[in-house]
This record gives structure tokens, C-alpha cells and sequence, in this order.
């Protein structure tokens, strides 16, 4: 037992899959991913997104390949990125078995969608001979004329119904390197239908709360939503689905893993709202700061109290923190222990010097 039980998270053990070099499942880390909004065809334009949202901290990318266009592009795609590639097929099995030919890590299809059991099975043996996983992607939006019939609209059974069903498939045809996602732009939907699915199925699990809108009700949604599921152990790669640039899904997601303590990259900054009793303007230096530090990917937590109220507390919890002080004199403090005063111009300069020196001694001690 850890020295702070309240802060466990006792993660469903699922099974292992490979997507290209990236493992999903099992004792891995929770994976973070996002989806190109390009053209796929349009090659560069394509690249270019990919390597921002690699560079964000994605650990996978998917891309849409609705038709030969895009499947040829892959080819090319592949070979100027790093980070593995999903890509999402719907109905033409063809675009699925040229996708697997031309490089893609994983195919998310629904294999109910793709027609006949013999196209089903030129599908997986396209899979299965170019090492590609596969995704059982159910949507509230796009379930079985039948499985609606029979429960009159989407609820959490039908979409567990459907993911079991396209499972089997899978099975019949002895491929098993799959994971499953059951989404829903509901977020009482999604949580039902996922902690449902997680009791019946031990595969990785991919989370998320498809079309969850823009920015700032997108993130609260999607925060709602992941945070009830990875609360309870469930959930091994996430994709936060935003109107916006696909750099903040991948920052928003990594912040959810982070505030859960699921996953820690990079700079993770405790700081106060501001009041009249802030020493120094907390609100612009912190919006400085993680621009500042955007670029450290070591795991550091860093503190900016506007005051002595619970400057010193929060610092005492931190390996960096800032407590703002009387005329202009602020200290600055290393591993909860005071190091030095500051003045409010030297409170950017000085933190992100330490941060990065920090960051450096981290790295060198991981590498010994």
C-alpha cells in the first residue's frame, strides 16, 4: 500500500496488443491520441499536423482514409512520421485491406459495417500479414439497424451488444491484436456503456466522448466523462474529441492523466487563481510560464502562489515553487525548502532556469 492510499487508481489489467512500436494494455502507460483534420491526401499538410500533435505529446495519430486517395497517401505518411498510425475506415473494405498494405499500425473499423463475412476476412488477413491492429469503434451515431430495433435507441446494452458482436467476428477469425471504444456524445451514455463493456471483454479499452463539441465545453465533458472511468481503473489509451486544433485534445488529455497521476509529462504547475493580496501578477506569469516550458517533458511540479496564505504550504509539496512576498521580494523554494528571494522581474528568468536545470539532473539520473 502506497503512503497515500486515497490516491490509488487500481487499473483493470487488460490484455497486451502492439499498434506498430507503442504497446496498449496491460501494465503500459495510458496512451494519449488525436486525429489529423487534413486532407489525407494532401500529404504534406498532413505530415505537417501529424509531427504537431507528435510534438504536443500524442502517442498515436489517427487519419481518415475515405477513399483510394488517402490510402495511397499513407505510404508516403508513414515514412516521414515517427509515432504509430491509425487509419479510419468505415465502409469500403478496400480502403481498409490498402490502408494495411501501405504502412497503417492499425485499422479502427467497425467490422459489421464492412459487409460480407469473406470481405470481413480479406480485412483481417490484410491485418495479420502486414502486423496491424485493429479497433472495434462503436458509435452511439452509427449502430446496427437491428440492435437499434431491438432496443428502440442508443442506450449502454446496445452499444456493448454491438462491440461484443463485432469482438466475435474477430475471434471467429482468430485475430485478437484488437482493442474496443464505445462512444457516445452523451456522457451518461459513454460512462454506462464503458463500465458496462470493461465487465465483459479484457480488452484494451480506447475512451473517449466522440463530438463532445469545442474547447471549453468539449474539455469539461471529456473531463466528466474520463475522469469517472479512469477513476474506476478503466480505460487504456484516450482521445479527447474537440471542434479545435488537434494540439489541445492532446493537451488536454495529457492534463487529465496528469491530475490523476496516470500519467506525468512535463511541467505540472499548482497555482492560485489571484486575489488583492497577490505580490505579483500570478495570472500573466503563469500563462508565461507554460508557454516558457512547454518544451520540458520531464515530469516536475512547480508551484506559483500570489501570496504567504498558502504560498509556503504548496511549495512544501512541490520541487519548485514561487510565494509571493512584500515589497517585491518573493521566495523562491526548492523541494519545499526556502533557496532565495526574487523580485517580481526575475520571478520568469529564475523559474525557468531552475526548471530546466532540473529537468536536466532528472534525466542524467534516469539515464545512470
Amino acid at each position: 500500500m502506497s503512503i497515500r492510499p486515497f490516491r490509488d487508481i487500481d487499473r483493470k489489467k487488460t490484455k497486451e496488443i502492439n499498434v506498430g512500436n507503442l504497446k496498449i494494455g496491460g501494465n503500459n502507460p495510458i496512451s494519449v491520441q488525436s486525429m489529423t483534420n487534413t486532407l489525407t491526401s494532401d500529404v504534406e499538410s498532413t505530415v505537417k499536423q501529424i509531427k504537431e500533435i507528435e510534438n504536443a505529446g500524442a502517442d498515436l495519430v489517427r487519419v481518415s482514409c475515405p477513399d483510394k486517395e488517402s490510402t495511397v497517401a499513407l505510404k508516403q505518411i508513414v515514412k516521414q512520421v515517427k509515432v504509430p498510425i491509425v487509419a479510419d475506415i468505415h465502409f469500403h473494405y478496400k480502403r481498409a485491406i490498402e490502408a494495411a498494405e501501405n504502412g497503417a499500425n492499425c485499422l479502427r473499423i467497425n467490422p459489421g459495417n464492412i459487409g460480407d463475412r469473406q470481405k470481413i476476412k480479406e480485412v483481417i488477413k490484410a491485418a495479420k500479414n502486414n502486423g496491424c491492429a485493429i479497433r472495434v469503434g462503436v458509435n452511439a451515431g452509427s449502430l446496427e439497424k437491428d440492435i437499434l430495433e431491438k432496443y428502440r435507441e442508443p442506450c449502454p446494452e446496445a452499444l456493448v451488444e454491438s462491440a461484443l458482436r463485432n469482438i466475435e467476428i474477430l475471434e471467429n477469425e482468430d485475430f485478437f491484436n484488437l482493442k474496443v471504444s464505445v462512444k457516445s456524445s452523451d456522457v451518461f451514455l459513454s460512462i454506462g456503456a464503458y463500465k458496462q463493456l470493461s465487465q465483459k471483454t479484457d480488452y484494451p479499452l480506447h475512451i473517449g466522448i466522440t463530438e463532445a463539441g469545442s474547447f471549453l465545453p468539449g474539455t469539461i465533458k471529456s473531463s466528466i466523462g474520463f475522469g469517472s472511468l479512469l477513476l474506476d481503473g478503466i480505460g487504456d489509451t484516450i482521445r479527447v474529441s474537440l471542434s479545435d486544433d488537434p494540439v489541445k485534445e492532446i493537451n488536454v488529455g495529457n492534463e487529465i492523466l496528469k491530475s490523476l497521476n496516470l500519467r506525468n509529462r512535463g511541467v505540472r504547475i499548482i497555482s492560485c487563481p489571484s486575489c488583492a493580496r497577490q505580490a505579483f501578477e500570478v495570472i500573466d506569469t503563469v500563462k508565461i510560464l507554460e508557454e516558457k516550458l512547454s518544451h520540458i517533458k520531464t515530469p516536475i511540479t512547480l508551484s506559483i502562489i500570489g501570496c504567504v496564505v498558502n504560498g509556503p504550504g504548496e511549495a512544501a509539496q512541490t520541487e519548485i515553487g514561487i510565494t509571493g512576498g512584500g515589497k517585491g521580494n518573493h521566495m523562491m523554494y526548492l523541494n519545499g525548502v526556502e533557496n532565495e528571494k526574487i523580485k517580481s522581474e526575475e520571478i520568469i528568468s529564475k523559474v525557468v532556469s531552475m526548471v530546466e536545470k532540473k529537468a536536466k539532473e532528472i534525466e542524467e539520473k534516469n539515464q545512470q
